[in-house]
């Protein structure tokens, strides 16, 4: 069965870093674009980054662009959210996704393009 597990949140100072893993299986890795999504309490669930495996093709949404650094590991068949000079307002459930094919567009940070979810983790940032 196609399972996706996030793993890396905790609590952070602001300012601080984190890196988060997706880690994928039940599927081929290349065959997927690969997305971070967060969901802050209140608030609607909003694609932030997503990595196509295939060709290393990279997406960043404006208020993570510049301190978030998405990449992947093939051959681990794992994803990765490295995030930078954390704010208060970066604090949410932090989820990886999956859609089958290739990248187009910024179609990935829409939740009705995912075809799968892994569970969240959470990312709590103190100010």
């Amino acid at each position: 069965d196609v399972q996706l597990q996030a793993s890396g949140g905790g609590l952070v100072q602001a300012g601080g870093s984190l890196r988060l893993s997706c880690a994928a299986t039940g599927f081929t890795f290349d065959d997927y674009v690969i997305g971070w999504f967060r969901q802050a309490p209140g608030k609607e669930r909003e694609g932030i980054s997503c990595i196509s495996s295939s060709d290393g093709r990279l997406i960043y949404e404006d208020s993570v662009k510049g301190r978030f650094t998405i990449s992947s590991d093939n051959a681990k068949n794992t994803a990765y959210l490295q995030m930078n000079s954390l704010k208060p307002e970066d604090t949410a459930v932090y989820y990886c996704a999956a859609t089958f094919g290739y990248m187009y567009g910024s179609s990935c940070l829409e939740k009705s393009q995912i075809d799968y979810w892994g569970q969240g983790t959470l990312v709590t940032v103190s100010s």
